[in-house]
């Protein structure tokens, strides 16, 4: 073969297997050889485009009260104005928000021009006005249950409630220093002093936003009954008595004072409506979490010790999870006979 004819035929042959690698090689090296083409490298180097953001399907004005409830949580923030904190145990202080959630024991707090409202599970509100300190020394609620019980501890300034289902199917009380209180499905405002004040605790009874007025027992701390509130815009004031006692003694709410208290009932009626829709939603979303906990428990761990519907009580259980099978030899069976008697054919 000649030469140029050998040269020909290597250049139909061999150089078409050979022009991938030549141009992958162009591809990976450290300049692009063709800086006017809009690709920096070829397909298969190229990278993923980073997925999307994560999109919510609640708005993004959704008020985080929806937010779903600590287990062992018994209420939340419905209104807050100012700086207002809560102390749990031996930590510090610490600033509350609007949906926090609150917790039995926890120690509120309103500074000075602050105001704070607070629904529990049972749509109890508690209204705090400025520079007042209440402690929720325990709750106990659940829905149809008897023994639901709720106490509060007014340590200095003015709380304002609106008592609910602990009240009607439980045990309510709120105390101070002096005296202990008996709710029974009221709204009540409790004022108490600061230390080194010459005002007198006072206790008031008003009727509930729908006209209904309960009834606000006193008793003192060792137990004594004082007395009850059972009328509207109703007050005790609470002083010393004899041998050292406290007397509970009922008084007209002047028309200032009932001015003022106007104000701290409005406040109340408002935090009681926002709350009212928060304990709503905690309440479903409990129900919906047991439910979903429910629906992903195994078969053979049900509540109340009931059995899985494959199991047969005071029987041999299939391994397989089905019912066990009846105890029959395989094959055609013998046919038995009919009657008591003789079967036998007559000749």
């Amino acid at each position: 073969m000649k030469r140029r004819e050998f040269l020909k035929f290597l250049s139909g042959a061999i150089w078409p297997a050979l022009w991938p690698l030549a141009a992958r090689a162009q591809y990976s090296g450290a300049q692009n050889p063709y800086p006017t083409s809009p690709y920096q490298a070829p397909p298969y180097q190229q990278p993923y485009p980073p997925p999307p953001p994560a999109q919510s399907n609640q708005p993004a004005n959704q008020s985080a009260a929806a937010a779903a409830p600590d287990d062992k949580s018994i209420g939340q923030v419905s209104a807050l104005t100012g700086r207002c904190t809560v102390t749990r145990g031996k930590a510090l202080a610490t600033a509350l928000k609007v949906a926090d959630h609150i917790f039995a024991n926890d120690a509120l707090q309103t500074d000075v021009n602050a105001t704070l409202g607070i629904t529990f599970d049972d749509e109890t509100t508690f209204s705090l006005s400025a520079n007042t300190r209440i402690v929720v020394d325990k709750f106990v609620y659940e829905e149809g249950a008897s023994g639901n019980a709720a106490s509060f501890h007014v340590a200095t300034g003015t709380a304002a409630f609106v008592a609910s289902l602990v009240a009607r199917t439980g045990d309510m009380k709120v105390s101070t220093d002096n005296a202990t209180l008996g709710i029974r499905g009221t709204t009540g405002v409790v004022e108490v002093p600061a230390a080194g004040g010459t005002g007198a605790p006072a206790i008031k009874l008003y009727p509930d936003a729908d006209g209904h007025v309960g009834r606000i027992e006193v008793f003192d701390r060792q137990g004594g009954r004082l007395g009850e509130l059972t009328q509207g815009a109703s007050a005790f004031s609470l002083r010393p008595g004899p041998n050292g006692r406290i007397v509970a003694t009922a008084y007209r709410i002047p028309p200032q004072e009932a001015a003022r208290d106007r104000g701290v009932l409005q406040r109340l009626s408002a935090s009681h409506s926002i709350g009212r829709q928060i304990a709503i939603q905690r309440r479903q979303t409990r129900t919906m979490n047991r439910q979903r906990q429910n629906n992903l428990r195994p078969n053979n761990q049900r509540p109340n010790n009931q059995r899985p519907n494959n199991e047969r009580p005071g029987g041999r259980q299939n391994p397989r999870g089905g019912p066990q099978p009846f105890n029959r030899p395989l094959g055609p069976q013998p046919l038995r006979p009919r009657g008591g008697g003789n079967n036998k054919r007559k000749q």
